[in-house]
């Protein structure tokens, strides 16, 4: 069995600083992905400079210079200098950007779900047109019978008036020649 190292040597032996890999948004093939990140990184950097000259520059403690908050807390106040990137973008000659007419805009992507149920939905949809054919065509047919049965009741309505006997018993003849010529249109019109 090897002998143990001792504690002390393990606290003064250095470690081996482990690697880092870059933060991590999303994919990296995705442009708004790029963007993010390109957009952090100069953030970072710009807090990190900022840093560095305020730790180059002695703060003055001049009560002119310090302002106490509610809680009695010294806030320094805002620097009057620019940003550096800041003044660049106001000494940068101030063009406006040209109106954006239809055949320079880009093209969008309908976003519109996808119809998985597509062919359903269209059989669907021709049943119910089929439906409704058959329920006009019922009502029609309805319409029509009902119209025949009142036709046919007051057709024997009409005969039956005329046989009945008139004064002295004998069939109303004009009246039934009425009811038989219209009848007979009938017969012959179809």
């Amino acid at each position: 069995m090897a002998p143990k190292r001792p504690i002390a040597d393990d606290a003064a032996a250095p470690q081996p600083k482990k690697h880092r890999p870059g933060f991590k948004i999303g994919p990296d093939n995705l442009p708004d992905v790029i963007k993010i990140k390109k957009d952090l990184i100069h953030k970072a950097k710009v807090k990190k400079s900022y840093a560095k000259l305020k730790a180059r520059e002695p703060i003055a403690e001049t009560p002119t210079a310090i302002f106490y908050s509610e809680n009695a807390q010294p806030v320094e106040p805002a620097s009057q200098e620019l940003h550096p990137d800041r003044q660049a973008m106001l000494d940068a000659p101030h063009e406006s950007p040209p109106p954006h007419s239809q055949s320079q805009r880009p093209q969008r992507r309908e976003n519109r779900r996808p119809k998985y149920f597509e062919k359903e939905e269209a059989y669907a949809a021709e049943k119910k047109a089929e439906a409704e054919a058959k329920r006009l065509e019922f009502e029609r047919r309805e319409k029509e019978k009902s119209q025949k049965i009142e036709e046919r009741e007051r057709f024997r309505k009409a005969m039956a008036k005329a046989r009945t006997g008139g004064k002295n018993g004998q069939r109303k003849l004009g009246r039934e020649s009425k009811v038989l010529l219209e009848k007979v249109k009938k017969i012959v019109g179809e």
